[in-house]
């Protein structure tokens, strides 16, 4: 196997782990603390949100390990492909980066960050309310199109490793 074809699996495999972890908090994370009361929403959110923000070095691995290697696979692939396998990896790349990692940097980790500086043994009930007002809706629309890039980002690699 070579540097492009491993590179190619790695990236097919971590992107698709991604997806599989933003889907998971899109149908399951998000659903299941939505149904908490303001004050533990926002706990738990903060308490996820931490395991991530203290770098968990699998999660760093994988997320980070995602960009590299499709970024890797797109620059040694444009030299190595043509027609609609380079095209299929290249809207992949283009997908990835603009609808995954562009509004994770910001937009969700923004909205985390703003979530991280809530003090809740000091808020009002009515300042919690609002804060998650101002978060809930715009983190799970955010996350769900992020969701849906990195999905279709799974899809085209996938088919391009089925290709060649």
């Amino acid at each position: 196997m070579n540097v492009f074809q491993t590179a190619l699996l790695s990236a097919t495999l971590l992107c698709s782990l991604v997806a599989g972890f933003l889907f998971a908090f899109a149908c399951v994370a998000m659903p299941g603390i939505g149904t908490l009361g303001d004050r533990d929403f926002v706990s738990s959110f903060q308490v996820m949100d931490r395991v991530i923000q203290n770098n968990q070095p699998l999660f760093m691995l994988v997320w980070a390990g995602s960009v590299l290697t499709l970024v890797l696979s797109s620059v040694i692939g444009f030299s190595r492909l043509a027609g609609p396998d380079r095209t299929l990896l290249l809207v992949a790349a283009v997908a990835y980066l603009i609808g995954v990692q562009l509004p994770t940097l910001a937009i969700n980790v923004p909205l985390n960050n703003q979530l991280q500086t809530l003090d809740l043994e000091t808020m009002s009930d009515e300042a919690l309310a609002s804060a998650r007002a101002d978060f809930e809706p715009r983190w799970n629309r955010w996350n769900q199109i992020r969701a849906a890039f990195s999905t279709l980002t799974s899809v085209l690699l996938i088919v391009l490793v089925w290709r060649l």
